[in-house]
């Protein structure tokens, strides 16, 4: 069982340990980390403790997430466009319209079905339907993943994207003309109480949610941004963007149901960047747009 480590920043002090560990992962809920810390899984400075002790800035946190069960996801020979690997790590480039990993009532022709078949050596720390799951993005953005081999670089991803070293560049066209060239959008993430299918900005289950954003190129009616995540919440891009009154074109469930033609949410990972795992040695990679993407900007500089 690999340890998970990190200590308490002054933002975080006087709140619950079980928010705290549950704020910092997007993949760990806090039922969950409740359920950890019950079990004895969680230690402040080395000492038990209980899902509501009150954090101090400075304390050492250690997570020891339980070992997963045995792994039931078949693989599939689907295709894979990667970037880098190696015995520790493997950065993939996923296709729009891919979903990253099984979920009931959807158990094949994932991301996770292909990287069985590639590989058999996946991390297991997030269990059975996430073998080697680091971080994910949506089905229909396209992008760069990065994916551990073993738990003990799983470890070292997760820490990295706890303590925010992790570069995560991305790619967006928005609705509406940015009057500003950068921004930073700081406002929390959590589920929308009206649609629990849907995320939103709310400070009543939010988790601390940051982008930042530059303009890249203004169109007529839209503008194409990069954005740059210091947290990782699901939809946090469509949701922030949203939020500022800059919806992403294409996307279903938080932009206008009139927009530009494109299948899914504007927006491509195209910058990863992290230290490896076993080296410590800076690795970052790009990704070009995908083709549609490409063809959508082409078509709002010549009509738009």
């Amino acid at each position: 069982m690999d340890t998970i480590t990190f200590h308490i920043e002054d933002e975080y002090d006087g709140e619950r340990i079980d928010k705290v560990i549950a704020a910092l992962n997007d993949e760990w809920s806090r039922s969950q980390v409740q359920q950890w810390i019950k079990s004895g899984l969680v230690t402040v400075n080395g000492e038990t403790v209980k899902a509501n002790y009150k954090c101090e800035a400075g304390d050492a946190v250690a997570v020891s997430p339980p070992e997963p069960e045995p792994l039931e996801v078949e693989p599939e020979p689907i295709p894979l466009d990667i970037y880098y690997e190696d015995e520790d790590v493997l950065v993939v480039n996923k296709p729009r319209g891919m979903v990253v990993h099984p979920a009931p009532g959807h158990m094949r022709g994932t991301l996770v079905n292909a990287l069985l078949a590639h590989c058999r050596d996946l991390s297991g720390i997030n269990g059975v339907l996430r073998p080697g799951i680091v971080h994910r993005i949506d089905k229909d953005t396209s992008g760069l993943l990065m994916v551990a081999k073993n738990d003990a670089a799983h470890r070292s991803l997760v820490e990295q994207l706890v303590n925010k070293t992790v570069t995560r560049r991305y790619k967006a066209i928005v609705h509406g003309v940015i009057p500003h060239d950068y921004g930073t959008i700081d406002a929390p993430i959590g589920r929308d109480k009206r649609d629990r299918k849907k995320m939103a900005v709310t400070e009543e289950n939010g988790k601390e949610a940051v982008t930042h954003f530059r303009v890249l190129e203004r169109f007529r009616h839209y503008t194409y941004v990069e954005c740059q995540l210091e947290t990782g919440r699901t939809h946090q891009i469509r949701v922030h963007m949203k939020y500022i009154g800059y919806p992403l074109a294409g996307d279903p469930q938080y932009g206008p149901k009139k927009t530009l033609a494109i299948d899914g949410q504007a927006l491509h990972a195209g910058v990863l960047g992290f230290r490896h795992p076993r080296s410590g040695e800076y690795l970052e990679f790009e990704a070009p747009l995908p083709p549609e993407f490409a063809e959508l900007l082409d078509w709002l500089r010549k009509n738009d």
